[in-house]
């Protein structure tokens, strides 16, 4: 099995890269994890998924924006996104990640625009999930956070059960009542950060979920592994709590079968959908997390 590091170098190397690009061989993976380059393209998969009975989170594609313009971009047309939303009336929040809003230009920058987002959101009734990114911005991510919640309890953020760190991250969010994703992660991590294994990992994210279901304000379990989910429905069960009161999260275009059974079973499930020109670093990271998907890509590379 590869690893997640060797599939994310792979994934950066230049001949395969471009040849992922512009390949009409493999458009058809891609079309599987991102709804389209366009925000009118990922509204009609919105409006699909609603009627077949999901909510949805979109999410504009980009991350580490390296200039101030590109962040002040990105943070209009999150406001257009939300707008948007608001008009067609389909059932969606938004999903953001804050190095796309600048926060590797500057904290201040990076707040400016965050703050700009929350309110157009909390003015249209909507919700903002903040996403969680690689290690070295995690205390950033959640110190902006932090400061914003208490104006803006439309927010919520995301934690990765394969971090060291996350067990006290958990509970400096419990504490507050915000709303927190858990997941698994998907960035490529040292050692001295992350359990490197995957039994480390969906170990410590049964713990926490189960200390989130236990503690949390509308818990998001934001995986695909079949045996946490079935923990997840036992132990909420054993609780007491409601179908309604979490919620499953998972990918668009991963595990259909398994979204739609939760949506039979009558739980609140949550379609994440990624959309736009900047599809490359979450495409490469869907690879790493599926290794199948990389076979058959060098596969058909290597022919030509």
């Amino acid at each position: 099995m590869l690893s997640r590091a060797l599939v994310l170098r792979v994934a950066e190397w230049p001949p395969f890269k471009r040849w992922i690009m512009h390949s009409p061989m493999t458009r058809g993976l891609i079309n599987r994890f991102i709804a389209g380059e366009d925000l009118d393209t990922a509204m009609e998969v919105t409006r699909r998924l609603n009627a077949q009975g999901f909510l949805v989170a979109l999410d504009y594609l980009g991350e580490a924006t390296t200039r101030p313009e590109e962040a002040a971009n990105a943070a209009r047309q999150y406001i257009t996104l939300l707008e948007r939303i608001a008009d067609t009336g389909v059932q969606a929040c938004i999903s953001i990640k804050l190095t796309q809003l600048g926060l590797e230009l500057g904290y201040e920058l990076c707040r400016q625009h965050l703050e700009c987002v929350l309110k157009t959101a909390r003015n249209l009734n909507n919700f903002v999930w903040i996403d969680m990114e690689s290690s070295r911005h995690v205390d950033g991510i959640l110190n902006l956070f932090m400061e914003m919640y208490p104006r803006y309890p439309n927010s919520g953020t995301v934690l990765q059960s394969y971090l060291y760190r996350t067990p006290n991250d958990l509970e400096r969010l419990l504490e507050v009542g915000a709303r927190i994703r858990l997941v698994k992660g998907a960035y490529a991590e040292p050692r001295e950060v992350a359990y490197p294994d995957k039994r480390s990992v969906d170990r410590q994210f049964k713990v926490l979920m189960e200390r989130l279901l236990e503690r949390g304000h509308e818990p998001a379990i934001a995986t695909h592994d079949v045996r946490l989910i079935q923990h997840a429905k036992q132990y909420a069960a054993q609780l007491g709590l409601r179908k309604e009161q979490f919620e499953f999260q998972l990918l668009y275009g991963v595990s259909r079968e398994l979204q739609k059974q939760l949506v039979a079973e009558g739980y609140r499930t949550l379609i994440y959908v990624p959309y736009g020109e900047q599809w490359y670093p979450y495409f490469s990271r869907r690879l790493a997390e599926r290794p199948a998907n990389l076979y058959f890509i060098l596969r058909n590379l290597f022919r030509k």
